[in-house]
């Protein structure tokens, strides 16, 4: 099953506490993502031997669920289409397209 989302997608979060915030995908997980300056927490590290304290913001995982991809400021629903090789070429492959502009997605 091909995934939805990729690494450097712009996504909007549409549910829970950061709705509204546009990002980019940093990583993907199975069924998570982390977007850039979403789920923002802050780690605290004591210090250890040579190494001083520290404290940090970093970004935690969302659910895919809870986002989607975004054109134009709004969010958009995608879909897969196949695109056939031609006659040289004999193999298949997935693009994914905007269901609402048709625009294929990089």
């Amino acid at each position: 099953m091909a995934n939805k989302f990729r690494k450097g997608d712009q996504v909007i979060v549409i549910s829970g506490s950061d709705k509204g915030k546009i990002g980019k995908v940093i990583s993907v997980l199975k069924d998570r993502v982390i977007v850039e300056g979403v789920g923002m927490v802050t780690i605290h590290k004591k210090p250890t031997g040579q190494q001083l304290g520290q404290i940090k913001k970093e970004e935690r995982s969302i659910h895919i669920s809870n986002i989607s991809h975004v054109e134009n400021g709004r969010s958009i629903k995608i879909k897969f289409v196949i695109n056939s090789g031609g006659e040289e070429n004999k193999s298949t492959k997935k693009d994914r397209v905007s269901k609402k502009t048709g625009k294929k997605i990089e």
